[in-house]
């Protein structure tokens, strides 16, 4: 038998590559437009944003079942002798709980981790947990340089606008007042609490880009970074302006570069644009 098996689920926005390279297991969430349900990833990220655009309702999201977990669970036990599963923050989503529901029902050796994160900061966790499962450290030891690389873990958002964070109730800590009569950019950050907080705000998206790029310079100060990623919700252009001043500040190439899914656009809509970091 394999020894560890990865598991994620798909607000993590891993390119499929990166999915195949780390022999990653992702649980899908749905998105619901109206009577429409489609598993993340069913829809493309380009034909979400374009449906998005459209919609004169707010889709809805919905996490997987215990009973989803259970079934996959199981079935990767049958191949492997134990399970990490890494996912979105329990302070946004309840995705993590049903991962606990489920492990209850099942004999198996299941470690769950809490990413306290979202998006591409869920990604450079698999990435970590990938790398040192080849390297062979034992599944206690791996859930713990998580638990090490979680709390070097920062990340970064901005928003066109708040409306889709408002709407979908996922507000957080950030303050909306004016945001958006204003046109003013939020900069967002994940705290170590797992939710959103206001970190400043900007009157331009090229200045709220040039805040987070500050924004990680300030935090990298006596810290040794490892790996950034880059994503965007249907803004492509910003999103590689992020990540060429990103590489240009820190001299290294970023690792993944990608667009929001389906799941996480629900909450952030077109216009987003966020990066990671993970530090030593």
């Amino acid at each position: 038998m394999k020894k560890i098996a990865l598991v994620t689920d798909s607000t993590a926005d891993l390119p499929e590559e990166f999915r195949k390279e780390c022999d990653t297991h992702v649980i899908p969430l749905k998105v619901l437009f109206r009577e429409q349900e489609f598993s993340d990833g069913e829809l493309s990220s380009e034909e979400f944003y374009e449906r998005l655009e459209k919609a004169e309702e707010l889709p809805r999201t919905s996490q997987p079942s215990p009973e989803d977990f259970r079934l996959l669970y199981s079935k990767l036990l049958e191949e492997y002798q134990e399970i990490i599963s890494i996912h979105i923050s329990s302070g946004l989503s309840g995705t993590y709980n049903a991962a606990r529901l489920a492990k209850e029902k099942i004999k198996g050796k299941i470690h769950l981790v809490d990413s306290k994160t979202i998006s591409l900061g869920i990604g450079m966790l698999i990435l970590e947990a990938a790398k040192l499962i080849r390297e062979g450290l034992d599944s206690i030891h791996i859930v713990d340089r998580l638990n090490e690389a979680r709390a070097n873990l920062e990340t970064f958002f901005t928003l066109d606008t708040l409306e889709y964070l408002q709407r979908g109730g996922r507000i957080g800590r950030v303050h909306s007042i004016m945001g958006t009569i204003l046109n003013i950019k939020p900069i967002i950050r994940v705290g170590d609490d797992g939710i959103y907080h206001s970190y400043g705000k900007a009157r331009s998206q090229e200045k709220a880009l040039k805040g987070i790029v500050e924004a990680f310079q300030v935090l990298s100060r006596g810290r040794k970074h490892i790996r950034f990623g880059v994503a965007h919700g249907a803004a492509q252009q910003a999103g590689l302006y992020l990540k060429e001043a990103l590489e240009n500040a820190f001299q290294m190439p970023v690792s993944i570069f990608t667009q929001v899914g389906p799941v996480i656009g629900v909450h952030t809509g077109q216009g987003t644009i966020g990066a990671a970091i993970q530090f030593e």
